[in-house]
């Protein structure tokens, strides 16, 4: 990185809470809720998608250890935007709607998002 430059964020097509549906990777197929955005990398943490189990050591005299599954994160251009009224995964694009807000819209279904 150049001297006096700030970290490069991405834009992302996918926001917190949005349904998505992965498109590939060992989960295609799959569809669950964006659980965190991380504009920095450019990847989405998405709920069900990319388990990795954690074991975690004992940190107590006479306390057992444990396994945990944790969701990993996924590039952003391997998940689709996904209608659950119609089930089916679609581009989007931005469009102004009445009141003159920029909203983002299945291209498939013409579902708005916002």
């Amino acid at each position: 990185m150049a001297k006096g430059s700030t970290k490069q964020r991405f834009k992302v097509h996918v926001k917190k809470g949005d349904t998505v549906q992965v498109i590939s990777g060992k989960d295609k197929g799959k569809v669950g809720e964006v659980l965190r955005v991380l504009p920095e990398t450019s990847k989405v943490i998405v709920k069900g998608v990319n388990i990795k189990t954690k074991h975690i050591k004992p940190q107590q005299e006479g306390e057992s250890g444990q396994i945990q599954t944790i969701e990993g994160p996924i590039h952003s251009s391997n998940v689709m935007l996904y209608s659950t009224k119609q089930k089916v995964a679609s581009r989007i694009s931005y469009t102004i709607n009445a009141e003159g807000r920029k909203v983002r819209m299945l291209k498939k279904t013409g579902e708005v998002i916002d």
